[in-house]
């Protein structure tokens, strides 16, 4: 895995540029995640929430465009390490380290 971002620059939300940005996801995407889950407690019909998942998503999009606009050589390496280590974080924490300073999590 080379880039987190296709040729054109969308994310590739695999599983291990997930678990890379998932600090940041939580911190960014906050308002938008406890809307869709409250959504879904008050209603478990999958249809009636889609509007607030599509929230989450874009928010998600738009926060991994901007941290590979950001930091890009650091959240690659990152998201390379938790690939070839198969997301075990306590195996990357020297790029994940690299990864939070060029990337620094704030509200």
């Amino acid at each position: 895995m080379a880039s987190a971002v296709d040729a054109v620059g969308e994310p590739i939300p695999t599983s291990a540029v997930l678990m890379a940005a998932s600090k940041h996801i939580a911190r960014k995407c906050r308002a938008e995640n406890r809307d869709f889950l409250n959504c879904k407690r008050k209603d478990p019909n999958p249809e009636k929430c889609l509007d607030k998942g599509q929230e989450v998503t874009r928010c998600v999009l738009s926060l991994l465009k901007g941290l590979h606009r950001t930091c890009g050589k650091e959240m690659d390496a990152y998201v390379g390490c938790m690939y070839y280590h198969t997301n075990e974080f306590e195996l990357c924490r020297k790029e994940q380290e690299l990864f939070e300073k060029a990337c620094p999590l704030s509200e």
